[in-house]
């Protein structure tokens, strides 16, 4: 009898090890709850995934975790305006489901339009950057056509005027974008040249094409055409406009290069560019740490320089990727978002 409790409790034992491990690792993978977090939550109008996560999670771009091993949102982007979210847990982990959990069955159909449904980010603010704003590095900078001037003789145009460009077109598309060199990105660390900033100025249709001269027919102008401007087709891949966050799979130390709309400073929801691209792993969806470099000051008592430490000041998400250049939205901003400031893996 003792030795049959013996190897009872021996055999315990080994269970209650193998049985430990898996569950501090459930408690390692715990995701970080706010200390106020709602345990129910209506959607409403204006709500975006990310900002309904944020009322729970310390690190809102970890929402995926949050909403993916629910069956009853299994796309957690087709949420709606008046549905009810409710804090449970699963397996030990925090998860959101929709209704609580409760499924009602009903002979009425709701019909809700697919535009209504609550985006992972607001989509309004980079609409306009999905398409107007390219990359493009040196090479193909100068192997684009460009504008040589209009019908009589002229220097500029606009929307309804025939222009004629020089050149090889990339590709047989009868729709051209115009664009114009805004500036050229230097890596502030490395000096490398990243490429040429190209902002779109109208789109054209190819009315003829002889030798290397084409006529182009401009369609739609937000700036007078003229000579020089390059003629590129739309981006051939289509544009993204369901964005998940995510933490890179590799280490990632940039830099912002500028502040899109032509200032220098940005806030929530503004847009910028960052030294670091497609080569360096990033891709649309990629979340990043914004640090504010830290002041040069000077000592009071000594007079000697001295450089201030760096200090978080916010998070933005990658939304279009170039091999050396991104463009990324603002998510969130504690401080004064600055050209020069670093951005990093989150923790």
């Amino acid at each position: 009898m003792k030795q049959l409790v013996a190897g009872f409790l021996g055999a315990l034992v080994v269970c209650l090890a193998l049985i430990a491990p898996a569950q501090a690792e459930v408690r390692k993978d715990t995701l970080a709850l706010q200390d106020n977090y709602p345990k129910t939550y209506v959607v409403v109008k204006g709500d975006t995934l990310w900002d309904i996560s944020g009322m729970f999670l310390k690190s809102p771009w970890k929402w995926p975790q949050l909403w993916g091993y629910n069956q009853q949102i299994d796309n957690p982007h087709l949420i709606y305006p008046g549905d009810i979210l409710t804090l449970k847990w699963v397996d030990g982990q925090p998860r959101l489901v929709l209704n609580d959990g409760i499924i009602r069955l009903s002979p009425k159909a709701k019909v809700t339009r697919l535009k209504d449904a609550i985006p992972a980010i607001p989509l309004k603010d980079i609409n306009s950057f999905l398409s107007d704003n390219i990359v493009m590095d040196s090479d193909e900078l100068t192997g684009a056509p460009y504008i040589v001037g209009g019908t009589t003789q002229r220097i500029v145009a606009g929307a309804g005027d025939r222009v004629y460009a020089r050149g090889v077109l990339v590709g047989d598309y009868s729709r051209q974008n115009i664009y114009r060199p805004a500036k050229e990105y230097i890596d502030p660390v490395t000096d490398e040249h990243l490429g040429f900033e190209m902002f779109k100025i109208g789109d054209a249709v190819v009315a003829n094409k002889k030798g290397d001269i084409i006529s182009l027919d401009l369609r739609k102008t937000r700036e007078e055409v003229s000579a020089l401007d390059r003629v590129y087709p739309s981006p051939k891949e289509s544009i993204q406009s369901v964005f998940y966050p995510k933490g890179p799979e590799d280490e990632i130390n940039g830099r912002i290069l500028s502040v899109l709309r032509g200032v220098r400073q940005a806030g929530q929801y503004d847009v910028v560019a960052i030294n670091q691209g497609m080569r360096e792993g990033l891709s649309p969806g990629h979340v990043l740490t914004i640090f504010r470099a830290g002041e040069v000051l000077k000592d009071p008592l000594t007079n000697e320089l001295i450089t201030l430490p760096t200090e978080e000041s916010g998070m933005l998400m990658i939304f279009k990727a170039y091999d050396k250049v991104s463009y990324a939205l603002i998510l969130k901003a504690t401080d004064i978002v600055s050209i020069g400031d670093e951005v990093h893996s989150p923790e």
